[in-house]
């Protein structure tokens, strides 16, 4: 079973048609900016450069995570412009995750030829 399917299918298609207009080679909060008019567009629910709050032993962090999107107040979305997914970008959304009990992230990157994008589960 997919988690979000639905929802997931709707955010990949908004992603595909950024990549489609714009192609690769721009920086990240070029594709950003672009993703932002397309979720609008689309009426996708979300909220741009979402603060996240860090729990450690029961107390908050002053320090934050900003997350590039979080659509349908559920997904965690994080989105890249460079050569690959790395482990990194990976360990990035888990921590993302981990901070807002979210079970979905997606990772999707701009920066190939291809559209890549990849989803965690937590």
């Amino acid at each position: 079973m997919i988690i979000y399917k639905e929802e997931s299918y709707k955010i990949l298609g908004a992603c595909f048609t950024v990549h489609s207009e714009l192609g690769c080679g721009f920086l990240e909060n070029v594709y950003q900016e672009a993703l932002a008019k397309e979720l609008a567009v689309r009426k996708i629910p979300f909220k741009k450069e979402a603060e996240l709050d860090i729990l450690y032993k029961n107390e908050y962090l002053s320090k934050k995570y900003y997350a590039d999107f979080i659509c349908y107040d559920k997904i965690i979305l994080e989105i890249k412009a460079c050569e690959n997914i790395f482990d990194n970008h990976i360990a990035q959304v888990v921590n993302y995750l981990s901070a807002t009990n979210f079970k979905l992230g997606i990772i999707i990157n701009f920066g190939s030829k291809s559209l890549t994008y990849k989803r965690i589960v937590k």
